[in-house]
């Protein structure tokens, strides 16, 4: 997200509403819950394309939805926490260099596909429930998993191979798109326009109601 062809990209927000995903048959972890249940939301024109994925996986595979609306002022506060992590282990990095790394984990605010209600956080699991080998788990940083959360990673056993092409597959063909990580996925925010050489975005910073 450090690319500043993104931030360049213009938004024409299409008002759509943020629909909470618990009442449209997604199974969802709460593992990011909060209180106003901003979590369990996405934009309306989201959950179509996440339900025509879930409908394209293989019998006895299931989609688990883990974070999809993020307030603005909470993603604010996982780009400091994120910076001052890398600013630790880096001090002799610039304040620029510093931006570009953090930026290519966590987005800059402004242009945070979570806090447009257009991105989502989601893994696979099993019909009873267990999460699947993805090679990581949801939300492991560079650092922890040694590069391995990237979703083209070298080094991953065959069956985390197969099952992030299985994710990715589904996703893609329903019109989502990656960002870096295997688990983010987005549709209509800058970075999707982007990737698919649409003129705007659809969706921009977003509150609950």
């Amino acid at each position: 997200m450090s690319d500043p062809r993104v931030a360049a990209i213009p938004l024409q927000d299409c008002g759509e509403d943020l629909v909470d995903v618990r009442m449209h048959g997604l199974r969802v972890d709460d593992r990011k819950c909060d209180e106003a249940g901003a979590w369990a939301h996405i934009r309306q024109g989201v959950l179509p394309r996440l339900l025509h994925a879930q409908s394209l996986l293989p019998t006895g595979v299931l989609l688990l939805f883990v974070e999809g609306f993020r307030p603005p002022a909470l993603q604010q506060r996982y780009f400091e926490e994120y910076a001052n992590e890398l600013a630790r282990a880096h001090p002799d990095w610039p304040p620029a260099e510093l931006r570009d790394a953090v930026s290519r984990f966590v987005s800059p605010p402004e242009i945070a596909p979570h806090s447009a209600g257009a991105a989502v956080d989601v893994t696979l699991i099993d019909y009873q429930g267990r999460e699947l080998d993805m090679g990581t788990r949801v939300n492991a940083s560079p650092e922890e998993s040694k590069g391995a959360c990237y979703t083209d990673a070298p080094g991953l056993s065959s069956r985390a191979c197969t099952n992030r092409v299985t994710l990715g597959r589904a996703l893609s063909t329903a019109g989502l798109i990656n960002y870096g990580t295997w688990w983010h996925w987005s549709y209509g925010d800058r970075y999707w326009a982007l990737q698919t050489r649409q003129p705007a975005a659809l969706y921009g910073p977003a509150e609950l109601p």
